[in-house]
């Protein structure tokens, strides 16, 4: 068994689910520690990070990632103990197999077989893992960027293990992720009788043409890297239940995903300009769950491609597909962040696995992109 899925079956034993690291980040400390790294634990409530790094100077170099994973759903269903990792037709079946565990598996061996074949590099490589990346997130990266920040350490490249392939290893990265923005939207009418629309005010009806101008507004036409933003309603709830009765308010989610083409300032500076129009009396509540970042093509995402295609034969496409993810907290730090891991076709399923044939390339792809970072111009 190769040191890479040894690691990764020991880590999918801890049933680490959101906040509880269950050990996960002790044990890398076990493992990073003779490697030279001096190893932080940054508690925050109930979450535990890690920050480790080895070496002072720069490019620091930077594996992030989380230890926590989704909960299981029901174990019945499973042909397989979610924490107990089983093997059937080449493949590694476990919660967190895909979504995270063999990708921090991956980063450590990595590192290992780096550090030995090159102990004088250049720079600096760090990590920064957490266990409150599938939870709230609140107490967890963003709560170690703060501290670096604070500190004035600064990250030069960043590659986040999320898992990212689509059919096989290599074929898609990551380079930057949509935000997230919700709103709340309460529009007051006039509550009746149905027979009497005269003496009220249907917030429905009120709703209706504004709905439309808001489906039909064209927000951005994105860029190169990303499609243009999104706007969908997610639930409406008005009425009292009664067949006879006019409701005094109409409620309205509605969500926008959106890029570096647009900000959070002014999509809402323009969805308050149409409901003004429209003269409505409403209240409007807004959550931003993540903002957007990107990382054009430079010399992270180079050199990364160069070692996928070096261990895979595959040329990556770059991507900003998908959800929200810790690289947007990490992104107010670090200059270039990116995210490589395997295919995600599993994650947060039943029966969770990676193929086995896809761990140690992965392994592979991670210590070919810390020669390419840290052995050139030597």
């Amino acid at each position: 068994m190769s040191k890479t899925l040894a690691l990764t079956e020991k880590l999918i034993a801890l049933s680490s689910i959101t906040p509880d690291d269950k050990g996960c980040q002790q044990h890398l400390i076990d493992l990073l520690s003779p490697l030279g790294f001096h190893c932080e634990t940054i508690q925050s409530n109930d979450v535990t990070n890690l920050w480790a790094r080895r070496g002072s100077s720069q490019p620091l170099v930077v594996f992030a990632g989380h230890t926590d994973v989704v909960p299981t759903g029901p174990v019945d269903q499973w042909q397989s103990q979610p924490f107990i990792p089983t093997h059937r037709d080449g493949k590694l079946y476990g919660r967190g197999a895909a979504d995270m565990k063999t990708s921090i598996a991956a980063f450590v061996v990595a590192v290992e077989e780096f550090t030995v074949a090159h102990p004088n590099h250049n720079g600096s490589i760090g990590f920064l893992i957490t266990s409150d990346e599938e939870g709230p997130a609140t107490d967890g990266t963003v709560i170690v960027c703060n501290t670096l920040k604070e500190r004035g350490e600064q990250m030069d490249y960043c590659i986040v293990g999320e898992p990212t392939c689509s059919d096989s290893l290599g074929d898609t990265i990551k380079n930057g992720r949509r935000g997230s923005m919700s709103g709340k939207l309460h529009i007051k009418g006039v509550q009746g009788h149905i027979a009497y629309p005269q003496l009220a005010n249907n917030p429905i009806h009120l709703a209706a043409p504004v709905l439309t101008e808001l489906v039909a507004e064209y927000w951005d036409a994105g860029n190169e890297y990303y499609s243009p933003t999104s706007f969908q309603i997610s639930n409406i709830h008005s009425g009292t239940g009664a067949s006879n009765v006019i409701p005094g308010e109409i409620v309205i989610d509605f969500n926008f995903r959106f890029s570096t083409a647009s900000t959070s300032d002014g999509l809402q500076k323009r969805v308050h300009e149409i409901l003004n129009k429209h003269r409505l009396e409403y209240d409007l509540r807004w959550t931003i769950s993540g903002l957007p970042f990107l990382t054009p093509r430079g010399q992270l995402s180079e050199a990364l491609c160069k070692a996928i295609k070096a261990e895979t034969g595959i040329d990556a496409d770059l991507s900003t597909t998908g959800g929200t993810s810790d690289g947007r907290f990490i992104a107010q730090i670090c200059p270039q962040v990116i995210e490589f891991g395997p295919p995600n076709a599993s994650i947060h399923k039943i029966d969770e696995h990676i193929e086995v044939r896809y761990i140690d390339p992965l392994k592979n792809i991670y210590r070919r992109l810390l020669e390419n970072l840290l052995l050139s111009n030597r």
